[in-house]
């Protein structure tokens, strides 16, 4: 079980140097932490697949704002290794290797939660969970966190850190919304288990839960709205948005307000992450942090668009 308070949602980091520039992401960072956010989401691979980036702008822009704000201590960051192409993969050489240079840019002596990006097959599970704990005992990693695991390596990694006394993950971030509600069929029930807390990634469906994309409507521009319109074709997301226009209107919110808090009330999540390119976006972040859905309108979401 963790230790971390991440607070009502996390922020995440992948805008930040991608479609919020330096000083665009300090303002998203100053409102987030101002409306008492105090957690925020980076990788190492932030935002690479921008032509012209290498990967790391996201660490560099938050380790500035930390050194400029004078903030660090009053946040939680958690970063990711794996997925960068000049630090591939969880060998332990690699995983050390990326932690320092994560360190180096977020300006810190310490990453309070530190993701495997990805599972890694061709690394044993007891070598990178040896290397996770080496960070954890040295004090340069709190928490060891897994994204994109499946149900059956998490099991294995849970039995692995036991029998050798390693620092066991205590986090899982894997994608859950409305829309995408895949992992609750095994791994859910894993996390359960395990005592392990979900931080859910992509919870307004890259925009979708937003509400700004409806049948027969104009065009969004934005960097995802391709996946984003995507989900227009399937009958229950489209069904979907006229509940959540009903209980926003109810509880006198915003569309996204609801599907972060439906996604906040599920039992094994600690905290959504969300990102916003300006403060005007993250608005509807900060209005989700103190909403409490009923027991009904959780339901009645959820039977929306159940399996």
């Amino acid at each position: 079980m963790t230790t971390l308070d991440l607070g009502p949602l996390v922020l995440g980091g992948n805008a930040f140097g991608w479609t919020a520039d330096r000083d665009a992401s300090f303002r998203v960072l100053d409102a987030f932490v101002d409306a008492g956010g105090r957690s925020i989401d980076t990788a190492d691979v932030y935002p690479a697949w921008v032509p012209g980036n290498s990967g790391g702008e996201s660490e560099t822009i938050i380790g500035e704002w930390f050194t400029s704000r004078g903030r660090r201590d009053d946040v939680v960051v958690a970063t990711k290794v794996f997925s960068l192409a000049t630090r591939p993969g969880l060998s332990p050489a690699n995983v050390r290797a990326a932690a320092d240079d994560s360190l180096r840019r977020l300006q810190t002596d310490r990453i309070d939660l530190y993701y495997a990006h990805r599972d890694d097959p061709d690394v044993s599970q007891e070598d990178y969970l040896a290397a996770f704990d080496a960070l954890v005992r040295e004090g340069k990693v709190r928490e060891v966190g897994a994204s994109n695991f499946t149900a059956d390596r998490l099991r294995s990694a849970a039995a692995v850190a036991a029998s050798a006394g390693l620092t066991p993950i205590t986090v899982a971030q894997d994608r859950w919304s409305l829309v995408e509600r895949d992992i609750e069929d095994d791994l859910v029930p894993t996390l359960r288990d395990l005592r392990i807390v979900e931080v859910p990634y992509t919870p307004l469906a890259s925009g979708f839960l937003t509400g700004k994309y409806r049948p027969g409507g104009d065009a969004v521009e934005s960097e995802r709205a391709g996946r984003a319109s995507s989900y227009l074709e399937r009958p229950d997301a489209v069904a979907l948005l006229g509940v959540l226009d009903d209980v926003a209107a109810a509880h006198g919110v915003s569309v996204p307000a609801v599907a972060l808090a439906w996604v906040r009330q599920q039992d094994v999540v600690a905290a959504p992450t969300a990102s916003a390119r300006n403060p005007e976006q993250l608005e509807a972040l900060v209005e989700s942090f103190t909403l409490e859905l009923s027991d009904e309108d959780v339901a009645r979401l959820s039977s929306t668009t159940a399996g």
